[in-house]
């Protein structure tokens, strides 16, 4: 899915004009990059969690000359996808293990 799709799902869903929807979106994108540039956790509940991870300094090795190089920290952007996205995608049914409806017995005599 492209951001193109996504924005036309989403007005077609909500009923808004395209206009609108690229507004929200772009909107959107704009203050998670912000978060996330100033090394922030973007966290949405249900759908998972950006979170800027910092890399340590560290020493390398060169591949052509087999020299020790230093490697300067970095930072790198991890994602961890949300319980119900996690069961959406692997086709777990919703209500997670262990609910039984009220009233019955987790082992009927």
């Amino acid at each position: 899915m492209t951001k193109a799709d996504l924005i036309d799902e989403v007005a077609r869903q909500v009923g808004l004009t395209k206009k609108e929807v690229t507004a929200i979106v772009e909107a959107t994108f704009t203050i998670m990059s912000s978060a996330l540039r100033e090394h922030e956790k973007v966290q949405i509940v249900g759908f998972g969690t950006f979170e800027p991870r910092r890399r340590n300094a560290r020493s390398g090795r060169d591949p052509r000359t087999q020299e020790v190089i230093q490697i300067p920290e970095s930072w790198s952007l991890n994602f961890r996808p949300g319980k119900q996205l996690k069961d959406a995608v692997t086709g777990k049914r919703k209500g997670g293990r262990g609910r039984r409806a009220k009233g019955e017995l987790a082992h009927p005599r």
